[in-house]
């Protein structure tokens, strides 16, 4: 038998997975994760409202649930855990799928004024994630400037605008939905520093923008005007294209009154948050121009934006595993072909896919072939790595370690209470929102470990 452990039971951890179970009748594979929760991102990325995106759970659900793959959550790897040498010792093999856990920086004066939030916190906090920072964001904010132009400034921008009759049906957390029941935030900016056509995100993300209740999206012909690609969007690939089609039809829509207005602003580079009463007040822009290259200039002219609440999507950035390589410069581990490169040489039985091994890009589904590489990769090595020998059960020295895990039952039991909670509150199922009520019920204690429904997201 071929004793695999993949390291992160989100989509490309689930993908390795099960091409390995799949192409290969002795693979049996354990899947770790830090959390006593599977899915990743897509249980703590995806916004509550996506239920289509977040329906792709039932598929990974199948991977998990497969007679030689076994869930294991609550393991965390590396320094406050499993040290990297040691799984090595107890598995033929370790995949690491373990995504790009931070945000990048603006690297602007002002950035961590109070009030300024990258946009992952505010993901996580809105997703339940059980690190995720306490309950503030929206205190005293009338307006939100989001930096950025992909689909995650979309996301945060859309939940911004969202109310209580949309959310209460979703599983977002009740101190969340109350907190955004109860906002005060009316303006909302989203920035980026080049051009309408090079954004980032997706018109299908876009256009949700325009069918949110009570809400006005607003775009300055003036800065579609000076993207010489918005001209002639014929000339533009079709997604590009499409981004653009719709843009300009928000820009020639008259004003009307509503609750929420959008402003979608192009050609602006931030170059420092303004503090006002000890917390960010607004931010100052500075305005860009193409500069013909694909790129953009500098123009001297400098534009402030109202904003009591800033969220930075700039972008995920990896960070290292001690014990493993890492490349600083591209935040992924050296590898080829998925097998984990050690001072340029292929470090036996070690292999990376998902995001640690190309970097923050592409979507859900590009983390099919990522994995499909990398399996492909350690099935030819299989025949060399099954003849050294491992423990014949993995869980006895994590125990012995001190860890126990949480297995697909303890997981089971957590869906239960979060169904609990919700019913007890009137709503569908409601993530719990932090460790004691996770691990409490996942060890069969119910929703004793949660003191309160409205309870924050406190560690």
């Amino acid at each position: 038998m071929l004793r695999i452990a993949v390291v992160g039971s989100g989509p490309s951890g689930c993908y390795t997975a099960q091409g390995l179970v799949q192409q290969h009748p002795g693979a049996l594979v354990d899947v770790l994760d830090r959390l006593p929760c599977p899915y990743g991102l897509v249980r703590y990325g995806v916004a509550p409202d996506h239920e289509k995106i977040k329906s792709l759970q039932n598929t990974l659900r199948s991977v998990l649930e497969h007679e030689r793959v076994r869930f294991l959550g609550g393991v965390p790897v590396g320094p406050e855990g499993v040290p990297v040498a040691r799984l090595r010792e107890l598995y033929h093999a370790v995949v690491y799928c373990v995504g790009a856990a931070t945000d990048r920086h603006l690297g602007i004066a002002g950035e961590d004024l109070p009030g300024s939030w990258s946009a992952t916190e505010f993901v996580s906090w809105y997703s339940a994630h059980p690190d995720a920072a306490a309950d503030g964001f929206l205190t005293g904010a009338r307006s939100a400037v989001v930096i950025g132009v992909g689909n995650v400034a979309v996301d945060v921008t859309r939940m911004l605008a969202r109310g209580a009759a949309e959310l209460s049906p979703t599983d977002i957390p009740h101190a969340a939905l109350a907190a955004l029941s109860a906002s005060r935030v009316s303006e909302i900016s989203m920035v980026g520093r080049r051009g309408p056509s090079q954004a980032r995100f997706t018109t299908k993300e876009l256009r949700e923008l325009g069918t949110l209740p009570d809400t006005e999206v607003r775009v300055d012909p003036r800065e579609l005007a000076m993207d010489p690609a918005c001209a002639d969007p014929g000339s533009l690939p079709a997604p590009q294209r499409r981004n653009v089609e719709v843009l300009r039809d928000w820009a020639g829509a008259p004003a009307r009154t509503a609750r929420h207005h959008i402003r979608l602003r192009f050609f602006l580079r931030p170059v420092e948050l303004l503090p006002r009463e000890g917390r960010v007040g607004a931010v100052r822009f500075e305005r860009t121009a193409p500069d013909g290259a694909g790129g953009v200039r500098g123009t001297g002219r400098f534009e402030d934006v109202e904003a009591q609440l800033v969220l930075r999507s700039v972008g995920y950035r990896g960070v290292p595993l001690e014990g493993l390589p890492f490349d600083p410069a591209t935040g992924t581990v050296p590898h080829r072909a998925g097998r984990v490169l050690r001072d340029g040489v292929v470090a036996p039985g070690e292999y990376v896919a998902g995001w640690i091994k190309r970097g923050p890009t592409g979507v859900i589904g590009t983390n099919r072939p990522c994995a499909k590489e990398t399996v492909s990769s350690l099935l030819a090595d299989a025949a060399a790595l099954e003849r050294e020998p491992v423990p014949q059960e993995p869980v006895t020295a994590l125990r012995a370690a001190g860890i126990d895990p949480v297995r697909w039952e303890g997981w089971r039991a957590i869906e239960r209470a979060e169904a609990e909670l919700g019913a007890s509150l009137g709503r569908g199922t409601v993530k719990l929102p932090d460790w004691r009520s996770l691990m409490n019920a996942a060890h069969g204690g119910g929703l004793q470990g949660l003191s309160s429904p409205s309870a924050g997201t406190g560690r």
